[in-house]
């Protein structure tokens, strides 16, 4: 007696497209027809647990993988040489507890996850990504080529790019983009002058149908984004001032020889949540005179300062608060500041309470275990990243950057 070939695993993950519904019914009649005997569909977290918006988003995570097992338990249903369950659909959250931004930090949780379930193969919605609307640096599949596992996209039909570009084109993210770009254009210009007003429009059209797939991470909604405009009114003039203040304090210290420069770079652990916020908050620190965000990793943002006014400011948090104001309202503001949570870490100088994760003085690696040892508050060297290139260490492949010097 010959014995029936062994079924194995398949790790699928997922996200709202268009060829979800047809690739969860392509993996269906994989299973049923012999392949599979389990199908693991996973959505990869892209927040932190302690964001102000996790409930939100896992919410909405938990009504996407409800969706995709009612699918999948429907499509087997109406098999019949399928058994309830022959086939087993597992739904899960992988990274939920740290931020993923790099397709190697992606793949990294993958693997882990398929080890774990015993699971060899990888199948690929075609039009999935796992930041949702915005295309990784380095693709997906690229990234899992480094790995033991087999990786398949799935044979389904998938929109032609014209239906894709007419979608954006009519959305709410394209009306968005094209409002905030003739806005930002006439606040330049004039806005009364009718050449101002139509090269306005027609530039802010070309920005909208070119970038509003990609400037925007999910819709804008409708009753936040008015009341966070609002906020971010009352916020500019917050920010003109810390960025007045740190300008006279940075122009004495350097016109006045005996005043101390101590430039260090330092880490400091923000809760702001991910995406737009997280943005606003660096490039609000790079504003400011004596402060310049040039890394964002593991929730952490890696902050050089020129003098110990400028880091004591930014472990003092203000911007921080300022930024959970904006988007997420006065209860968020009230949160401890990152020298009360005591998030916070220097990396040089008399004052080093951390050695720099990832590299050396000399331009060396630190091993993972020796960062880890000598430093365990410290993001490990191969955690997840959203990384602008740190002025003392080229950035690795993947990374993003935050913020412009």
């Amino acid at each position: 007696m010959v014995d029936a070939p062994k079924r194995g695993s398949v790790v699928v993950p997922v996200e709202s497209t268009p060829t979800l519904r047809a690739t969860v019914t392509h993996l269906v009649e994989s299973a049923a027809g012999g392949e599979f005997s389990s199908i693991h569909f996973v959505v990869f977290a892209t927040w932190r647990r302690d964001d102000p918006d996790t409930a939100d988003r896992e919410a909405a995570v938990d009504r996407l993988l409800e969706r995709v097992a009612t699918w999948a338990e429907a499509d087997l249903a109406d098999v019949d040489d399928v058994e309830v369950g022959d086939v087993e659909v597992v739904t899960a959250i992988v990274g939920d507890d740290e931020y993923l931004f790099g397709a190697d930090d992606y793949v990294r949780e993958l693997a882990a996850y398929a080890d774990e379930h015993d699971a060899e193969t990888v199948v690929l919605d075609p039009e999935y990504t796992p930041v949702g609307n915005t295309t990784l640096l380095q693709p997906l599949e690229f990234a899992l080529s480094s790995t033991d596992l087999a990786v398949r996209e799935a044979p389904v039909t998938r929109p032609t790019r014209r239906e894709r570009l007419r979608k954006e084109a009519t959305g709410i993210r394209f009306a968005a983009t094209f409002a905030l770009s003739l806005a930002f254009y006439l606040a330049l210009g004039d806005p009364l002058y009718w050449f101002d007003l139509a090269s306005g429009v027609a530039s802010a059209a070309v920005v909208a149908i070119t970038l509003s797939r990609i400037s925007l991470d999910a819709d804008p909604s409708l009753s936040r984004t008015p009341i966070r405009l609002l906020r971010g009114a009352v916020y500019v003039p917050a920010l003109l001032y810390e960025i007045l203040k740190s300008n006279v304090v940075v122009a004495r210290v350097i016109l006045d020889p005996r005043m101390p420069i101590d430039p260090t770079l330092n880490r400091v652990r923000v809760i702001v949540g991910s995406g737009l916020p997280i943005t606003t908050l660096a490039n609000s620190i790079t504003l400011t005179p004596g402060t310049l965000t040039v890394r964002a990793r593991d929730g952490n943002l890696y902050v050089h300062s020129l003098i110990p006014w400028a880091r004591d400011g930014l472990f003092d948090g203000s911007l921080e608060r300022w930024t959970r104001f904006v988007f997420y309202g006065r209860e968020a503001a009230r949160l401890p500041t990152p020298r009360e949570r005591d998030d916070v870490g220097i990396f040089q100088g008399p004052d080093a309470t951390e050695e720099y994760p990832g590299t050396r003085a000399d331009g060396g690696s630190i091993p993972e275990e020796s960062t880890r040892e000598d430093s365990p508050d410290a993001p490990a060297a191969d955690g997840p990243v959203a990384d602008a290139a740190a002025s003392n260490a080229p950035a690795a492949d993947g990374d993003e950057e935050v913020t412009a010097e």
